[in-house]
């Protein structure tokens, strides 16, 4: 059954008088006529972030003379703080301010940051641009990390599940909610990073802060529009409680001094109904703190540090199933990143003539990415799982972590074209004389490097998207924000996980003759630094196949099912299974 966004305490706005019936919300609030507000805004965040991320390589190297090992570090090192700050961003907005309150928060803090950010390329002195320009770029990732776990859960909770002419409609705004993320990205690196190219980075950065300030005023506008919700406080506090009371119990068994299980729905008194979870086999240790004990079924009350409910231990254990699927997508996300640094600065060297007087923006490439998304995913979803479907007898074609691993292939493919695009350019160099001119176009066309753009966004297509849903499907209700920045901080630490592999690659080749990637491209050895990508993805690949062969979906029951088993009523205990 489809559950709803995220159980939370529900405003007088958005009062639900019964469970199990469709809610009679204030028909002016919510639906299309508030999410489209949201949608614009995420438009002009994603705007500004691909429109800064997509050349920031480029300002590093040329305007601020950083190395280009030093440079693509430097990127990878904010687009990883900017992708693991979600995380507190929405522990913060599950537990204390909401989504709204987090998301004008943060909001706000971007802009701000832009407009810094425009401040230190033009009227800040030379000799303090460089500081000037990082404080900005991480008061940026503070931002980031506010809006991006809350803005599309806030927009998806303006939907009410139990409302069928939502549901559906709540369908349909997912589709919508990437197309406008693509598009926003898409425009950004080709109408942004000309200006940065062409007339100034000043230029460029203005143009991203109006954005923002734009969108600010939007979000604003729909205010009173909007189904807000309140916070329900830590939901980490319920998975200590499960390891607190396992351990508390470590002796019990159910043969041997259990009274029965804990089956109560413990959930807070407003939270919208969620979904009862099926009891699983996995991490049986867990399941010794729903065991009831003689000083529990004396007891009046349940105390939850020692007695937890049959779904807050499954809670648990979904979380517990996703960690390794988490990990064994890093590499995935370490390879991505060669998006923004080694893929444009291979770009730069090549010949980019589009006529006799337009030159092509090397970063301007990534915006196939964006083109190959928009015409992969209704290929995917009218043509794909159609076949799919009739070879599997599965609804969705292939279940989600299959799709996650077709991905993970993808991506290993992409590392090896993109060596042998790159042993072919520095090939071309040397016939040609250029090897020790690293300023010289190279006759060599850019379109070469087509191929490892498309295979990004391919791979985009069943990996990102695939974890998006794994990781809104399958975590506790509660904690739909927390999940979706788990999602995000898997590119984070991949980015991490990406300057660590440099680093040593640097030092190992160091020791073995000469740097694999150096200022000058021509005498790097670029391609063997793909091709240990390649290598690190394929182990990793087969990790993976081991992990999601032992993974357990999400199992639920209907709320009128009667479960299997003896109902046993006790003093303090309306739910109790033996």
């Amino acid at each position: 059954m489809d559950a709803p966004v995220t159980p939370v305490a529900i405003d007088n706005d958005h009062q639900n008088p019964s469970k199990h019936l469709p809610s009679q919300k204030n028909t002016s609030k919510g639906g299309w006529n508030a999410a489209i507000f949201v949608i614009f805004v995420e438009m002009a965040e994603r705007f500004a972030f691909y429109g800064l991320a997509g050349n920031l390589i480029t300002y590093l190297t040329n305007n601020l003379g950083q190395p280009v090992a030093a440079a693509a570090k430097n990127v990878n090192t904010w687009v990883g703080v900017s992708a693991i700050f979600p995380l507190l961003g929405a522990f913060v907005a599950d537990s204390y301010l909401g989504r709204f309150k987090t998301i004008l928060a943060s909001s706000s803090i971007y802009f701000l940051g832009m407009v810094l950010l425009s401040l230190s390329v033009s009227v800040i002195p030379t000799h303090s641009r460089k500081p000037v320009f990082f404080t900005a770029l991480y008061i940026l990732a503070i931002g980031e990390g506010g809006h991006k776990p809350c803005v599309q859960t806030f927009a998806a909770d303006q939907f009410d599940e139990n409302n069928p002419e939502e549901k559906a409609a709540k369908s349909s705004f997912f589709n919508w909610w990437y197309l406008g993320i693509v598009t926003g990205a898409s425009v950004a690196i080709v109408v942004v990073i000309y200006l940065q190219d062409n007339v100034s980075w000043a230029a460029g950065f203005g143009v991203l802060a109006g954005s923002l300030a734009v969108a600010l005023a939007l979000f604003l506008i729909g205010m009173k529009r909007y189904r807000k919700q309140r916070p329900t406080g830590s939901p980490f506090t319920r998975v200590a409680q499960v390891f607190v009371a396992a351990a508390r119990k470590w002796r019990l068994t159910e043969s041997h001094g259990s009274r029965g299980i804990c089956c109560e729905d413990d959930r807070v008194p407003g939270q919208t109904m969620g979904p009862k979870l099926v009891r699983t086999n996995q991490f049986r240790f867990l399941d010794k703190a729903m065991m009831i004990d003689n000083d529990d079924a004396m007891r009046k009350s349940r105390n939850p540090w020692k007695l937890c409910s049959l779904n807050q231990v499954e809670e648990v254990k979904l979380l517990l199933r996703l960690i390794p699927i988490w990990v064994s997508c890093l590499m995935f996300c370490a390879v991505i990143t060669q998006l923004h640094t080694f893929f444009t600065k291979q770009g730069s060297t090549m010949s980019r003539s589009l006529g006799p007087n337009f030159q092509v923006p090397p970063a301007a490439l990534q915006s196939l990415v964006g083109l190959t998304i928009l015409i992969a995913v209704p290929v995917y979803d009218c043509v794909f799982v159609h076949i799919a479907r009739k070879l599997t007898k599965n609804p969705t074609g292939i279940t989600m972590l299959q799709r996650i691993g077709i991905g993970l292939f993808v991506s290993i493919l992409n590392m090896v074209v993109a060596g042998i695009v790159e042993t072919a350019r520095v090939n071309t160099a040397r016939k040609h004389g250029l090897i020790d001119t690293p300023k010289a176009v190279i006759p060599m066309s850019i379109w070469w490097l087509l191929p490892q753009y498309v295979l990004t966004g391919i791979g985009d297509v069943f990996t990102i998207i695939g974890l998006q849903e794994l990781f809104y499907d399958q975590m506790p209700e509660e904690m739909r924000s927390i999940g979706a920045a788990a999602y995000i901080s898997i590119v984070g630490i991949g980015s991490f996980v990406n300057t660590g592999i440099i680093s040593v690659v640097q030092m190992i080749s160091s020791k073995h003759g000469k740097e694999w990637l150096r200022d000058n491209l021509n005498r790097s050895n670029l391609n063997y630094f793909y091709w240990v990508l390649a290598g690190l993805s394929a182990i990793n690949l087969c990790v993976y196949m081991w992990i999601s062969s032992a993974f357990e979906y999400k199992k639920v029951e209907e709320y009128n099912e009667i479960s299997e088993g003896k109902e046993l009523e006790m003093e303090g205990y309306s739910d109790v299974r033996v």
